[in-house]
């Protein structure tokens, strides 16, 4: 029977074809119409965008915390500094607006915020029109400048002054220095420009030859000459005791303390300020995700436990950054957001003992070694010891195991010991003399019994009998 010809969609020489689907969408063979293949393609490419655009907030996430962490962002706030702050702004505002010398020391331990409340101040001190065409800065730094000679030409450097100073001879340091200020001058005093002194490791200038330096610009700002504000950034606190008398006397005696007072309640305000993302975050959405987990980790008490160990080992927001920035690299595509195992994984890696990984590379007889030189300590109550004595006692432990597998030759026992001290795990206990026998130099263990049991459990295919040597030697304390 021949099939009935009809008009209309689907007709294809004369016979009815049947109607496809594909998905959702069905389409006529005769109109050729390819919707449900266009639909699978569109869905492709919304997913490959919504990939790319979450890996571009990624990566947009680890540029500003790294930077926040690494490069002390003027932008982020100060803590627990507030008042040290205010003492010193005022301070540089009377030198730089009104023409008011001063020096002041700021004083605090490594990574208490001497620096970024330094920086902040001058930022703030920038932003006022009449002060940032006026005022002039000079940060020396005591690790670079090692000398009163380098230092004045870097003052040159920083100041511009090359050309002025040309090949002039002057007959000390106070009249070269004298110059270079006078030259800044447009004529009378109050027009003069103000100069800003920044000195870096302070306590380092101390030890230069008759510290002419300090002395100069303690001098200067002592005098009615051009004004300059000196300031000294240090973590001594003895740093008084190490100025000359004619120095002291020029020096104001303003010092700004700095000793993280905040509790563990603004530690915790702190890491979820170090870790949230800003308002201005392209991505909103993101961004509120984002901080929302890092609410939720500040109330996890797994994180809650590991800052308390953070934090009473040390407040020094340095090494908050680095217990960050160890978790920061943990986040990827197919793991955008930081977790409490982040956290807890970069504390191990923080806390790790850097003696204890050399131990998990020595070969076998080095850890023999190590065990006999931690006998001779239990016995000789923490005694020194000389490589025959080590030896003695390793001898020991092998003739009581009766076999041969750690019976090495004397040389390559030496060989060995050696390789310990190179590591820095012995050290002499005085300096080696030229004709002095090697096998009878006093040394001196640098590990203790817990770092020793801590290496021997993780230390892979540790012997058995080497296992229970150091137990039986250790069983003493």
């Amino acid at each position: 029977m021949m099939p009935k010809e009809c008009d209309g969609p689907g007709v294809r020489m004369g016979i009815l074809e049947p109607r496809q689907m594909t998905g959702d969408c069905f389409f006529s063979s005769g109109q050729g119409i390819c919707s449900g293949f266009q639909f699978v393609e569109m869905s492709s490419r919304k997913l490959k965008s919504n990939n790319l655009k979450h890996s571009e907030c990624l990566s947009q996430v680890q540029r500003i915390l790294r930077e926040r962490f690494c490069h002390q962002s003027l932008h982020s706030n100060l803590f627990g500094v507030q008042v040290q702050y205010k003492h010193l702004i005022e301070l540089l505002k009377r030198t730089a607006i009104y023409g008011e010398s001063n020096s002041v020391l700021i004083i605090g331990p490594r990574g208490s915020g001497k620096t970024m409340l330094i920086n902040h101040a001058l930022k703030e001190l920038m932003e006022v029109e009449e002060v940032s065409e006026n005022v002039l800065q000079v940060h020396l730094n005591g690790l670079l400048q090692i000398n009163d000679n380098i230092a004045l030409k870097e003052i040159t450097r920083q100041l511009n002054l090359e050309n002025v100073v040309g090949d002039k001879v002057f007959g000390s340091f106070a009249e070269n220095l004298s110059f270079l200020l006078e030259a800044l001058k447009k004529g009378d005093r109050t027009s003069s420009c103000p100069v800003i002194f920044i000195l870096d490791e302070f306590d380092l200038f101390a030890h230069h030859k008759n510290q002419t330096l300090l002395y100069n610009l303690f001098d200067i700002s002592q005098s009615a000459q051009t004004p300059v504000a000196v300031v000294g950034l240090t973590c001594r606190l003895d740093i008084l005791e190490l100025l000359e008398k004619r120095v002291k006397s020029r020096f104001s005696h303003r010092q700004i303390h700095l000793m993280n007072s905040f509790g563990f309640p603004q530690y915790l305000k702190i890491f979820k300020e170090q870790l949230s993302l800003p308002a201005e975050f392209p991505d909103k959405l993101f961004a509120e995700k984002w901080n929302e987990n890092v609410q939720c980790l500040s109330e996890d008490r797994s994180v809650r436990e590991v800052l308390q160990k953070h934090f009473n080992v040390s407040k020094n927001l340095r090494s908050l950054h680095m217990l960050l920035m160890l978790a920061l690299n943990r986040v990827t595509s197919s793991h955008p957001f930081m977790t409490a195992a982040d956290l807890m994984e970069a504390n191990q890696l923080c806390s790790m003992d850097s003696k204890a990984n050399i131990v998990h590379g020595l070969s076998v007889l080095e850890i023999c070694l190590i065990i006999a030189m931690k006998h001779l300590n239990d016995i000789y109550e923490e005694e020194p010891f000389n490589f025959q004595m080590v030896y003695n006692e390793f001898q020991k432990f092998v003739q009581r195991k009766a076999h041969s597998v750690y019976n090495f030759e004397k040389p390559v026992v030496m060989k060995a010991f050696e390789h310990l001290q190179q590591l820095e795990l012995i050290r002499p206990m005085e300096r080696t003399s030229v004709n002095a026998q090697r096998e009878y130099q006093l040394m001196k263990l640098l590990l203790d019994s817990t770092q020793i049991m801590n290496a021997l459990q993780k230390y892979p295919n540790c012997p058995t009998d080497v296992r229970q040597w150091a137990t039986s030697s250790l069983s003493w304390l």
